[in-house]
């Protein structure tokens, strides 16, 4: 959906234009030119009313005039700089909540044109522990946000419900980004409570994991098994393992327990990148009562605590 808005922002940017430039260069002239002549036969000015009669602007014209500089910067803004998201599940939890309203850097990693997606300039490639949104690679038309786990090269292992990360190193380095070398950084998780989120009924256990420089924290639900048949098998490693190709990003989502994510199916290639998920501008509660009048999609609250930059 948000593929398609953008094209209609594009079209409507270019018509509205389209239709301003043409009435500004072939058709305002003419109207000036019959106002000059109906001056010119009278000795008074004539008043505004009586130029909107001589010369009108048509409607369609004058509707172009006004909406071409707002639509211009809202696609400008929206295509190139920030975009608002909602957040609609709950896979990133607890770093995202269901109803969260988030603004996406969209020259984060590239600026890219609005339609084509062609990549217009490099900026910068992302970073182990970017929340990220993307086009989903099963459906191009949905947008995901998940977090950067895997760069090109590292090898990732998530067993027992634990991450593991062997990076990609240069000759002869030792550590990159807070991982050592040629071997599995085991990474440190904290447990923080285990009483403030429950999944059908069981609570689940909220840890900060270190991943390599970055802190974030995940969800885990110690009573569901991993769903290790449905990974995705790449030729070559364990069920449990992926070793990221080039130009590509192993993601997860932060509720580790209730994300279909890159352990599901692959790699997200740079290209399908959207943007790197940086701020929360709204964040709406939805917690109807059974007997509630009101449709589910009406919020009944609002978080301001939840407020500020993404971790």
């Amino acid at each position: 959906m948000a593929g398609y808005f953008s094209i209609f922002l594009v079209l409507l940017t270019l018509t509205s234009g389209l239709i301003w430039l043409i009435d500004h260069l072939v058709y305002a002239p003419k109207r000036q030119a019959r106002i000059a002549l109906a001056q010119g036969a009278n000795s008074a000015m004539l008043d505004d009313e009586t130029i909107a009669q001589i010369a009108p602007q048509p409607a369609i014209a004058e509707t172009a005039q006004s909406i071409f500089p707002m639509i211009a910067a809202i696609t400008i803004f929206r295509s190139f700089f920030y975009e608002p998201f909602q957040i609609p599940s709950g896979s990133m939890m607890p770093t995202l909540l269901v109803g969260d309203f988030i603004l996406v850097e969209k020259f984060a990693y590239g600026v890219k044109d609005p339609v084509w997606r062609t990549q217009l300039m490099d900026v910068s490639d992302p970073e182990r522990g970017d929340a990220v949104v993307f086009k989903y690679p099963l459906d191009t038309n949905v947008d995901f946000i998940k977090r950067v786990i895997g760069l090109p090269g590292d090898t990732v292992v998530y067993r027992n419900k634990q991450l593991y990360i062997k990076p990609k190193c240069e000759a002869e380095q030792t550590e990159t980004s807070g991982l050592n070398c040629n071997e599995f950084n085991k990474l440190e998780t904290q447990l923080i409570n285990q009483d403030e989120f429950f999944s059908e009924g069981v609570a689940e256990a909220r840890l900060t994991e270190n991943l390599a420089n970055v802190s974030h924290d995940i969800l885990i639900n110690p009573a569901r098994p991993e769903q290790k048949m449905a990974y995705y098998q790449q030729p070559g490693t364990r069920i449990d393992e992926w070793v990221v190709p080039q130009d590509s990003y192993f993601v997860m989502g932060d509720n580790r327990d209730n994300s279909k994510d890159g352990r599901f199916w692959g790699f997200v290639d740079k290209e399908k990148l959207v943007g790197k998920a940086v701020f929360i501008w709204m964040s709406f509660e939805f917690e109807q009562d059974p007997d509630s009048i009101l449709p589910s999609w009406v919020p009944t609250g609002v978080r301001f605590e939840r407020l500020g930059s993404i971790q």
